[in-house]
């Protein structure tokens, strides 16, 4: 039986990978991966990370665009610039407070 590790990050909070650059706010957290097979096997086997660590679901954005990303937490670190993230979906799931921080609007979404 594998032992499930406790989340580094929270909902809301903002983080940056650690090799590409894009950043973005947590909106979801999976204990474990949690994608298709098909996604998972497409990453370059000598960057592939490990299942058994949290994943992360990013409003994402980077220079160009905003999107959708799938980030293990071993590829993230917390993102220091204090800058607000720009993605057009935030509204529908946060409200920023006064200092900036991202907090669920409404309802849980797990």
């Amino acid at each position: 039986m594998s032992k499930v590790r406790t989340a580094k990050f929270q909902i809301g909070d903002v983080v940056r990978h650690r090799v590409f650059p894009f950043r973005g706010v947590i909106f979801d957290v999976d204990p474990i991966f949690a994608n298709t097979d098909e996604w998972y096997e497409a990453i370059p086997e000598e960057v592939r990370p490990r299942k058994d660590q949290p994943f992360y679901h990013l409003f994402a954005e980077n220079e160009e665009t905003e999107y959708i990303a799938y980030v293990s937490e071993q590829n993230l670190v917390r993102d220091e610039t204090g800058l607000p993230v720009r993605h057009p979906q935030i509204d529908e799931v946060f409200e920023i407070t006064d200092d900036g921080a991202y907090r669920l609007s409404g309802p849980s979404l797990h």
